[in-house]
């Protein structure tokens, strides 16, 4: 109960900088995140932000591979676009070439009917436009009922705790962090479906820290850069 009442608190405290996820990131150019699998580097994950008066531009580009033995098993790699108006998500592109099978992902807010209209390889469905895609950098996914997969465009119901104030370490630089934990809300769902990610924000800035979870191992997303 007192963890509760206390994300309650965190969260109306949140809302007047999570209002416009555009004005949060003014100053940010570039994030650059390092990509670990059982404490070992892997690949990265990057995003640019362009912006022109109202407009936002996020560009993304995920790559990583596992390997043994100087072989490669696995191969991974996303490029993603997300286009804010407003703070309005307008359109959302994602190419996702998992180990040569290859997803494309679109979502297109309907200004008729008020909704974005997810299509691609694997859904097509409709989802209120306020949920966000499932890219960590926007802090507003902390207050949302539901995320979007940025790789199957599927609508993830969540359920999101607070966990504490940490002070974490990345590449020698010493943060005030803000731990969540995200859960798919339906526990009911195959495992490999089944959203439970750790997440930490800078308390200053709100700038997406790190993440973390468990699938075939555990895997990072660590800060790096940002400009």
């Amino acid at each position: 109960m007192k963890k509760n009442i206390l994300s309650i608190i965190l969260f109306l405290f949140l809302i007047p900088s999570a209002i416009s996820h555009n004005e949060h990131y003014k100053n940010i150019n570039f994030l650059e995140y390092e990509l670990y699998r059982n404490n070992e580097p892997i690949g990265f994950h990057n995003y640019k932000f362009e912006r022109n008066g109202e407009n936002l531009k996020v560009s993304s580009i995920i790559e990583f591979k596992i390997n043994k033995l100087g072989i490669d098993l696995y191969k991974y790699y996303v490029e993603s676009t997300e286009e804010y108006k407003s703070d309005q998500l307008i359109k959302y592109y994602a190419y996702t070439d998992q180990n040569k099978k290859i997803k494309k992902t679109y979502i297109d807010y309907n200004k008729e009917k008020d909704v974005l209209v997810i299509s691609g390889t694997e859904n097509q469905l409709e989802s209120p436009k306020e949920y966000p895609v499932g890219t960590w950098w926007n802090h507003e996914i902390i207050q949302a009922k539901a995320q979007l997969s940025g790789i199957s465009g599927r609508i993830i119901e969540q359920t999101v705790t607070f966990v504490g104030k940490e002070e974490i370490t990345l590449f020698d630089k010493t943060y005030n962090a803000l731990h969540f934990n995200f859960k798919s809300s339906d526990e009911t769902l195959p495992e490999n479906k089944r959203l439970n990610t750790d997440v930490w924000y800078d308390e200053e800035t709100n700038i997406w820290l790190k993440a973390s979870f468990d699938k075939t191992g555990h895997w990072e997303y660590r800060l790096k850069s940002y400009k």
